[in-house]
């Protein structure tokens, strides 16, 4: 093994989906609402960023947060349920900035306790590999990293909305791989989804590792395409590596 592939949200920021993640911070600032009826205004948010990635490149994570959920509570407001826009309007009392500021006042933490755990195992696994972050992200993925202190530990960042590639596409999986000049026989990929890291790096040839969230335990790799799953980032310097 020559080099390691990271997701980056739900991998190295913090052991949790940022969903699963910013549901717990909504019930918290009073918007009750079921994890579906946020992922459809999640999922609207994250296109919409996708294409302002150039207006994005200089956001650092507190400002795309902030940007993220703005871009969710205005989805919720016009295209929520009745009761969804009942209870947005109703927990936006001091208006919907300050709402917006409370939730990713409290999502942010557990991203800078999850990225300081994170550099410690980068640190330690640089010395033996090549290290890789491959997300679909916004464009700033570098200046996030950077911020993080984690950037100075990673050899190669495949940002999509930089590449105009998106996993589960292995085009973003074969740039990281050149860009680090090395074969996928030669590396892993670990990610906490199954669909969008582990399926097309095994697809690729590369050894997969599924860390596995909490909130994934109702979730089985039925098809196999895990090589490993861990339940923390810690485990990697002791796994055993197939020759």
């Amino acid at each position: 093994m020559r080099a390691i592939l990271f997701d980056f949200g739900g991998t190295l920021d913090y052991p949790r989906h940022w969903l699963d993640r910013l549901l717990t911070h909504y019930l918290a600032a009073g918007v009750i609402l079921t994890r579906d009826e946020l992922d459809r205004a999640f999922d609207a948010a994250t296109q919409t960023a996708y294409r302002a990635a150039p207006e994005l490149r200089e956001y650092g994570l507190a400002e795309l947060v902030f940007y993220l959920v703005g871009l969710q509570l205005e989805n919720l407001r016009r295209n929520g349920t009745e009761r969804v826009k009942a209870v947005v309007e109703e927990a936006a009392v001091g208006g919907f900035a300050e709402l917006a500021t409370r939730i990713s006042d409290a999502f942010l933490p557990e991203s800078l306790r999850g990225m300081a755990e994170s550099r410690q195992v980068l640190a330690s696994l640089r010395e033996r590999y090549k290290i890789g972050v491959v997300s679909n992200f916004y464009g700033n993925l570098e200046r996030v990293l950077a911020e993080a202190g984690l950037g100075e530990y990673v050899d190669m960042i495949a940002d999509s909305s930089r590449l105009s590639i998106f996993k589960p596409d292995a085009g973003i999986y074969r740039a990281a791989l050149s860009g680090l000049g090395v074969s996928p026989g030669e590396a892993a990929m670990v990610g906490d989804s199954l669909d969008k890291d582990c399926a097309p790096a095994k697809r690729l040839g590369l050894t997969t590792v599924w860390l596995q969230h909490r909130d994934a335990a109702r979730i089985k790799d039925v098809e196999g395409v895990a090589d490993f799953t861990i339940a923390g980032l810690a485990e990697l310097k002791t796994l055993k590596w197939p020759n």
